[in-house]
Parts: C-alpha cells; sequence; structure tokens
C-alpha cells in the first residue's frame, strides 16, 4: 500500500531491565500518547518508575504501555561555548 506507513509497538522490556535506560510509550487517558524516557528504577505492582534526566522521578502504569525497550546510555552533555 503506497503512502501508507505501519509501525509495530512492542514492550521488550521487564522487570529484569531495572536499573538500565529505557524509552517507553504510554496512552494517556485522553487517547494522547506520551514518552518517557530515563533510567527504570523500579517495577513492581504494576507499576513503573523510570528517572528523567532531569532528575524527576515518571510513574508509569504497566497496563498503559504500548512500546518499551531498552536503549543506549545518554551521550555525554556538551559545555556551551566560551
Amino acid at each position: 500500500m503506497p503512502g501508507r506507513l505501519a509501525a509495530r509497538l512492542v514492550v521488550s522490556i521487564g522487570a529484569a531491565d531495572v536499573g538500565q535506560r529505557v524509552s517507553l510509550r504510554r496512552r494517556l487517558p485522553t487517547g494522547e500518547y506520551s514518552d518517557v524516557v530515563g533510567v527504570l528504577e523500579s517495577w513492581s505492582g504494576g507499576r513503573l518508575q523510570v528517572r528523567r534526566r532531569t532528575g524527576e522521578l515518571a510513574e508509569v502504569d504497566e497496563a498503559s504501555l504500548v512500546a518499551g525497550k531498552v536503549v543506549p546510555p545518554a551521550p555525554p552533555r556538551r559545555r556551551p561555548r566560551a
């Protein structure tokens, strides 16, 4: 089908990935999607906790996950030019 783009959404992470940097896509109650990227700090009781680069702790319901994978460590931040 020309002009049609399809994507396969897969959750390929589990509780064994705690401590790894992950990228998650979740479906919000409004029907929209939201992405969360950071270090998976815990996965218990159907809740995931992800520490974002800013230090914020994001909580994600396991039931809202539509995609997830382990990703490489974040690249080092560049220093501002003087």
